[in-house]
């Protein structure tokens, strides 16, 4: 089914329209392009430092773009440049020390799909009608906010990511099962 442009238009007012407004993905353009670059950096950690031409070859990034990506970068301390024909940019810190989380709020602002949690709870309170819908809006925010503040760019740089190596954890129902069958063996 293909909405017409009138209906299309209603439907994205109503999204943006009242408690909804807010609610759209935070990761931008920019951001993904800044992660990518730092990803980058991250590889090359320990290394000379790096020109912007070759970490936009690197990365498939637009040159111009890069180098305001990578201002706001060294404005915040997170990578420095070195002037020179040797010259480039290079990680201020260890990839092991920068999460994910730092670079997306810094180019993005508050973290997660669903904007800031203090906004959602915010909705939680005002909004009866959908408080459950906004609950479950916060818990994918934490869920999200907790992944990318636990992830740093030496995860990234390893190929490592969190989700594929997750050890498998008991059930509640199990692990009291497991209990009660240790308290009955050493009986």
């Amino acid at each position: 089914m293909e909405l017409g442009a009138g209906a299309m238009g209603m439907a994205q007012r109503r999204i943006t329209e009242g408690s909804w407004r807010g609610l759209e993905l935070k990761i931008s353009q920019k951001g993904l392009y800044a992660l990518q670059a730092i990803t980058t950096l991250g590889r090359r950690y320990g290394t000379e430092t790096i020109k912007i031409r070759d970490i936009a070859i690197d990365s498939d990034l637009p040159e111009k773009f890069l180098e305001l990506i990578l201002l706001e970068l060294k404005n915040a301390r997170i990578v420095e440049s070195v002037r020179g024909a040797k010259g480039g940019y290079r990680l201020r810190r260890a990839p092991e020390e920068i999460k994910l989380s730092e670079i997306i709020r810094l180019v993005d602002g508050p973290l997660a799909p669903f904007g800031d949690a203090d906004q959602l709870r915010s909705l939680i309170t005002t909004d009866p009608d959908h408080r459950a819908l906004y609950s479950v809006f916060l818990e994918v925010r934490d869920a999200a906010a907790k992944i990318l503040e636990s992830t740093s760019v030496a995860d990234i740089v390893g190929g490592a990511s969190k989700s594929r190596k997750r050890p498998k954890q008991k059930s509640k129902k199990h692990l009291a099962l497991s209990i009660v069958h240790k308290a009955a063996k050493s009986k």
